[in-house]
């Protein structure tokens, strides 16, 4: 094990939650978009919530199970395996004067909930915050045992 494992475990998950405060970001930026892909009829479609799927970097769950019974350290970090599509349906509302109504009036907005995002944002921020806290508890570790050889 690295002397600087603990640091590159935390600067992965830190690169997981910037990434994932992006996300949440272009979500609720893209909250109104009603044109935002054109589908294989060539219609437009809103806007579709993205969500970020984090993984654990390397090994599977047993592995992890058994290295830490026998006492090694099993972390090797987070990272982004993929950034998915919400299937929820759209959000219909009836507004007739809207470019975008259909015939009966209705628009379909993106399946964003500002109130959902901010708490993913905020979750995201209390993890990043963590993180950071981790790795300058783990830095001022290693700058006090430099400081046991003087």
């Amino acid at each position: 094990m690295s002397i600087f494992h603990s640091m590159n475990t935390s600067a992965s998950a830190l690169t997981a939650q910037r990434l994932r405060m992006d996300v949440v970001s272009s979500n609720i930026a893209n909250a109104d978009s009603t044109r935002a892909t054109q589908n294989e009829a060539g219609q437009w479609e809103p806007y579709r919530r993205k969500m970020v799927v984090i993984e654990p970097t390397g090994q599977s769950f047993q592995s992890f199970l058994h290295q830490a019974t026998n006492g090694s350290n099993p972390g090797k970090g987070v990272r982004v395996s993929e950034i998915v599509s919400d299937d929820e349906p759209f959000r219909v509302v009836f507004n007739p004067n809207h470019p975008d109504a259909n015939d009966e009036g209705y628009v379909q907005l993106p399946n964003v909930d500002p109130l959902k995002e901010m708490v993913d944002l905020m979750s995201a921020t209390r993890s990043y915050e963590a993180n950071v806290t981790s790795l300058n508890a783990s830095k001022s570790m290693m700058m006090k045992a430099l400081e046991i050889g003087k």
